[in-house]
């Protein structure tokens, strides 16, 4: 019988025993390893030839060539570009105004300014004299700005003033070297503009007119000739139907206004297109265009450019953007001028005639002069309301001019020829004993068109008969100085009025202005159709740079708010004679393109349109002639 617990010693004994046979088979082991290296050593000569035999070496070349690409050191030495080196990599890449950002970014003055000489350089360089002087004035250092104003100046000397349509030089001159605090240096809050042609604006706002004398006077003392402008042998060609895709005009514009530069002389005068024969829409290309006869221009002594050989002012760039806002979603798609005389100068001028008429006929000479002159004292100035466009654009300056001057002709104070006698010569030539004392005479232009044609698919469109309306109105003044419309125009009026329309061309020969009038109501014709037949949708553009929020600034004149008045006098049959003009330019396209009788269809219209298609153009190019 087994004990129910084993004996002490017989567990120790087993576990002596397995203890034993653990150490000697470790001992063996240990042996056996320990003689391992030694067979190793003896076979290492063949393994090692083995190795460079096997392919397996290429391998770990490869892997040794690719490890630097793992860790590139020139990551590790990368250092950090400088404002400098920023800049000139911009400029050298032709991106203006990205490197006028980047300086701008620097806050130490002094690097700050020499960072922007760089990019003034550059432009300079390039020709673009406009866009360097508005770099200048962002340098921050006065004394920087008017060296930079001083080679800016040497610049234009030295190429002719071959980029210029305008009187900037002289402007710089007279900013740098007065004490003057001009707003356009950033010094203070004065301004200088440009030199104005046949009327000027006071600092008040009130509109004076300048004589043909006068101006001539100016212009020679300040040393102002005409020039040629600098055009390359293409669009100096005379063309009798030149086009213009302004979907393309738009987008080189907006590229050059992104890069800091301005415009340059040929997109801003259209290429020398002198009227609007053609409008164009191409869907399936995109494009929009517009065409006309073109030429060479230059620039005559009041800074116009005019054609070569026809004299006619050339169609600007400023003048469609201009109206082509006015013709947009949040334009009025109508524009005008008026000028207004006050009521209580009116209601003066009717009591102070009365009481001449009361006293008997005037001395002839100095009598009749101050007469007149106490006349103009008693109705004062008249207001200028400007409505559809900026009251700064070159297009409120040329409305207001046109009619400034139409009612000093009509009023005998300005000569428009023998065609077109003032409203006080007809009166003599009427011989009438019995003339009336018409205070309140309204003239006023409008557009002139005959027809527009299009094809049967709207695609095309050419205007026929362009010219200006002058209409006529009498209007009776109320003792308290109040006009009323009377619908209706007595003879005289209408002759004046009719000879005006009639011989409008022959006017618009010998004074530009009227021919610069001709040319806006050509645009806006243009901004109308393009509106109301909804063209530029049809190109599916958007317009960019010369929408309403658009990047493209036109150039901006100083606003007129009163005109001097525009009154004169004359003595018949023992009467006095006083003819006060009231009106404006209205323009007022929807009685051309809203007009169904107007508009016209023509085959003849399309086939132009489908010859007229871009052909391969240079990149860039915006414009081409059609061939004969």
């Amino acid at each position: 019988m087994r004990p129910k617990y084993p004996r002490v010693g017989s567990s120790v004994v087993s576990v002596v025993a397995t203890i034993a046979c653990l150490s000697i088979v470790l001992a063996v082991t240990f042996y056996l390893v320990n003689q391992q290296p030694e067979v190793t050593v003896e076979q290492a000569p063949e393994q090692i030839q083995a190795h460079i035999e096997s392919p397996i070496v290429l391998e770990e070349q490869e892997t040794v060539e690719v490890a630097p690409a793992v860790v590139p050191e020139p990551v590790l030495e990368t250092r950090q570009i400088s404002p400098k080196e920023e800049v000139a990599a911009h400029l050298e890449a032709g991106e203006f105004g990205k490197a006028i950002e980047t300086a701008e970014t620097v806050a130490d003055l002094h690097q700050r300014t020499l960072l922007l000489k760089m990019v003034v350089e550059a432009q300079l360089k390039s020709g673009d004299f406009v866009a360097a002087l508005g770099t200048i004035n962002r340098i921050p250092l006065a004394d920087e700005r008017t060296k930079a104003m001083g080679e800016r100046a040497q610049a234009i000397s030295l190429a002719g003033g071959g980029q210029l349509a305008d009187f900037t030089q002289l402007i710089d001159l007279i900013q740098t070297q007065t004490s003057g605090l001009w707003e356009d240096t950033g010094e203070g809050e004065g301004s200088i503009r440009q030199f104005d042609s046949g009327v000027r604006v006071d600092p008040q706002g009130l509109l004076h007119h300048i004589s043909k004398a006068e101006l001539d006077g100016r212009l020679a003392a300040l040393g102002i000739k005409a020039r040629q402008a600098d055009l390359n042998k293409n669009v100096a060609q005379n063309s009798q139907m030149r086009l213009i895709s302004l979907t393309r005009l738009e987008k080189e514009v907006q590229q050059l206004i992104e890069e800091g530069r301005s415009p340059v002389e040929t997109m801003k005068m259209l290429a020398g297109l002198t009227k609007v024969e053609y409008v164009f829409v191409y869907p399936e290309d995109q494009e929009v265009v517009i065409a006309g006869p073109a030429e060479a221009w230059t620039y005559n002594d009041q800074g116009l450019a005019v054609g070569i050989e026809s004299g006619r002012p050339v169609l600007q760039l400023d003048d469609l953007v201009t109206v082509l806002r006015t013709f947009s979603d949040q334009g009025e798609e109508i524009f005008g001028c008026s000028f207004d005389p006050r009521p209580e100068g009116l209601a003066r001028v009717k009591e102070f005639v009365a009481k001449s008429n009361a006293r008997g006929p005037l001395r002839a000479g100095a009598g009749v002069r101050n007469w007149t002159k106490q006349l103009k004292n008693q109705l004062g100035v008249q207001d200028i309301t400007l409505y559809g466009v900026p009251k700064t654009s070159r297009v409120a300056r040329v409305l207001i001019e046109a009619d400034y001057r139409m009612k000093l002709i009509g009023i005998g104070k300005m000569d428009a020829g023998d065609n077109i006698p003032s409203y006080f010569d007809l009166l003599a030539k009427q011989n009438t004993k019995d003339p009336q004392n018409l205070e309140a005479l309204r003239w006023w232009l409008t557009m002139k068109y005959d027809s527009v044609l299009h094809n049967p698919q709207r695609t095309a469109y050419q205007v026929v008969g362009s010219s200006v309306l002058c209409q006529s109105e009498n209007q009776i003044v109320t003792n308290e100085g109040q006009r009323l419309q009377t619908g209706q125009a007595e003879e005289l009026n209408r002759e004046f009025a009719a000879n005006f329309t009639k011989h409008y061309q022959e006017l618009a020969q010998q004074d530009l202005v009227y021919a610069d009038l001709q040319n806006i109501f050509d645009l806006a014709l243009v901004a109308a159709l393009m509106r109301n037949e909804q063209l530029a949708n049809r190109a599916g553009w958007e317009m960019g740079a010369f929408a309403s929020t658009g990047a493209y600034r036109p150039a901006e004149f100083d606003p007129a708010h009163t005109v001097d008045t525009v009154i004169n006098h004359r003595v018949y049959n023992g009467k006095d004679v006083v003819v006060q003009v009231a009106g404006g330019v209205r323009v007022d396209t929807g009685s051309v393109v809203k007009n169904q009788k107007n508009l016209k269809v023509s085959d003849q219209v399309g086939t132009v349109s489908k010859k007229s298609q871009a052909p391969a153009l240079p990149v860039g190019r915006w414009w081409w002639d059609l061939a004969n």
